[in-house]
C-alpha cells in the first residue's frame, strides 16, 4: 500500500486523538466515585433496613403498650366497681370477704400489669434513641451518595467536553485518508489497539519493541511512500528523522 509520507504522518496525530478518545472512555468506566457510590448505595439500603427493622419493634410495642393499658384499666375498672359494692353496706358478710379477696388479687395485679408497663416504656424510650441513631446514621450515607454522584457528575461533563473536543479533532482528520488507508487503520486499531505509531530509534511506539537489524533494513530500504507495519504488533510504522534510519 502507497501513501503520502506527510498524510502517513497524520496518522500519529488520528491515533493520538484515538488514544484520547480511548483513555477517556475508560475513565469515564473506572472512576473512583462509581464503586464509591456502589459502596455509599449499598450504605443507604443497610441503613434504611436497619430504621424499618427497629420502626417495626417501636410499632410492636407501641401495640403491646395499649394492650397493657387496655388491660390495666379493665383490672382497675373491676377492682372500682368491687370497691363501691363493698362500701355500699348491701353484701353479706361471706361476699364481703369474697370481694376484699378478689380487690386485693385485682391490686395485685394491677401493680404487676403497671410494673410490666414501666417495663415497655423504658424498652419504647431505648428503641426511639436508636430509631434516631438510624436516622442520623441514613442521613448520613445519603449524603454520601449524593456528594460521590456530584463529583462523578463534574468529572462526567468533563470528560464529555475532552471527548467533544477530541472527536471534533478526529473528524477533521479523517478527509485526509485514503478509504484503503484508513480502512488498515481502523482494522488494526480495532485488532491490537493501536492503529499507527511512530518508528523511533528502531523501536516501535505502539509495542515498544525494537526491531531486528534485518526488518530495519527492509523498512529503510522501502520507499517513502510504501506504508510499512511492525512485525510484532501490526501497527503502521511511521518514519520520520527520529526513527534513526
Amino acid at each position: 500500500m502507497k501513501a503520502d509520507p506527510a498524510v502517513q504522518r497524520q496518522l500519529l496525530d488520528l491515533a493520538e486523538a484515538d488514544g484520547e478518545l480511548a483513555r477517556i472512555e475508560h475513565r469515564r468506566r473506572t472512576l473512583p466515585e462509581i464503586a464509591e457510590i456502589v459502596a455509599a448505595e449499598k450504605a443507604v439500603q443497610g441503613r434504611r433496613d436497619a430504621q424499618v427493622a427497629v420502626r417495626t419493634q417501636v410499632d410492636d410495642l407501641d401495640r403491646e403498650v395499649k394492650r397493657q393499658e387496655k388491660e390495666i384499666d379493665a383490672v382497675r375498672s373491676r377492682s372500682d366497681r368491687d370497691n363501691k359494692l363493698l362500701q355500699s353496706g348491701t353484701v353479706a358478710a361471706k361476699q364481703m370477704t369474697d370481694l376484699e379477696h378478689e380487690i386485693a388479687t385485682l391490686r395485685r395485679r394491677q401493680g404487676a400489669l403497671e410494673d410490666d408497663l414501666l417495663e415497655l416504656m423504658e424498652r419504647r424510650e431505648a428503641l426511639e434513641m436508636d430509631v434516631q441513631h438510624t436516622e442520623v446514621e441514613l442521613a448520613k450515607a445519603e449524603a454520601a451518595v449524593t456528594d460521590a454522584s456530584s463529583r462523578r457528575d463534574e468529572v462526567f461533563a468533563d470528560l464529555e467536553t475532552q471527548e467533544a473536543r477530541s472527536s471534533a479533532h478526529r473528524e477533521g482528520l479523517l478527509p485526509k485518508f485514503s478509504a484503503e488507508l484508513l480502512a488498515l487503520y481502523n482494522r488494526v486499531r480495532e485488532q491490537k489497539g493501536t492503529g499507527a505509531a511512530l518508528l523511533r530509534s528502531r523501536r516501535c511506539g505502539a509495542c515498544r519493541l525494537e526491531l531486528d537489524r534485518s526488518v530495519i533494513a527492509q523498512i529503510k530500504a522501502a520507499p517513502p511512500d510504501e506504508v510499512v507495519r511492525c512485525e510484532e504488533c501490526g501497527a503502521i510504522l511511521v518514519r520520520t528523522p527520529e526513527s534513526g534510519l
